[in-house]
């Protein structure tokens, strides 16, 4: 606790450098994703060994999600959870399937067309910012992602933006814990849980709750006030 105590003074902090531009905090981190396969990251994102694709069903019914909300997948990848929320959502709300690569929207529209989810809509967003709606947004989801934010400041003001008063951001992310968590994650994941909370409630949000039946990652539920 004394850690995310110094942590959170150092962040609050960050506000008083008016005029300085955030510089990225993981250069290179999407590389990877650089004119993908779609089919082949399906294939990665979508296996049934991967935890978060494993407890897919669960995680969206923690999230409560009610007919004619907006919920956001920021970082929606192949859009396996994408279309998840819109069932969720039903023909009065939005599922917005936000990625930064063109290649991963493109599949998603037509995996929802297949579906004939209509109320799915893609979002291509920027490195600094979601560009989703201000004010328009009822739940932000995040998984796997936060790691990827090179610009972790902007977007979060961001995505603080565009959700109504109340609103929930989630963030779910890899346990970065030195002796359990793997050699891959110790090296490619940036930030560890406290470090992110740390991050996200100097943004502005409150932490909320956790959920606790994932072992390989952590499930943090937050809100605007």
């Amino acid at each position: 606790m004394r850690r995310l105590g110094l942590i959170l003074i150092l962040l609050a902090l960050l506000p008083g450098l008016a005029g300085a531009q955030e510089r990225s905090v993981a250069p290179g981190v999407n590389r990877s994703y650089e004119n993908p396969d779609f089919a082949g990251w399906r294939a990665v994102f979508e296996n049934e060994g991967r935890e978060i694709h494993e407890h897919r069903h669960a995680i969206v019914e923690a999230l409560a999600i009610r007919p004619g909300m907006v919920v956001a997948d920021v970082g929606a990848g192949t859009g396996v959870m994408s279309l998840l929320f819109a069932e969720k959502v039903g023909a009065g709300g939005t599922a917005i399937a936000q990625d930064i690569v063109p290649e991963f929207l493109r599949g998603i529209e037509a995996r929802a067309r297949q579906a004939g989810l209509k109320q799915v809509r893609t979002l291509l967003g920027g490195a600094q910012d979601a560009r989703l709606p201000a004010n328009g947004v009822d739940l932000v989801f995040t998984s796997d992602t936060y790691h990827h934010f090179e610009y972790p400041q902007a977007m979060l003001a961001s995505l603080h933006a565009a959700l109504k008063p109340g609103g929930r951001l989630i963030v779910i992310d890899y346990e970065k814990i030195p002796g359990r968590s793997s050699p891959w994650v110790m090296g490619h994941v940036r930030a560890d849980r406290e470090t992110v909370i740390a991050e996200v409630s100097a943004a502005g949000f409150v932490l909320e709750r956790t959920h606790g039946f994932l072992r390989e990652n952590y499930f943090l539920e937050f809100r605007k006030p």
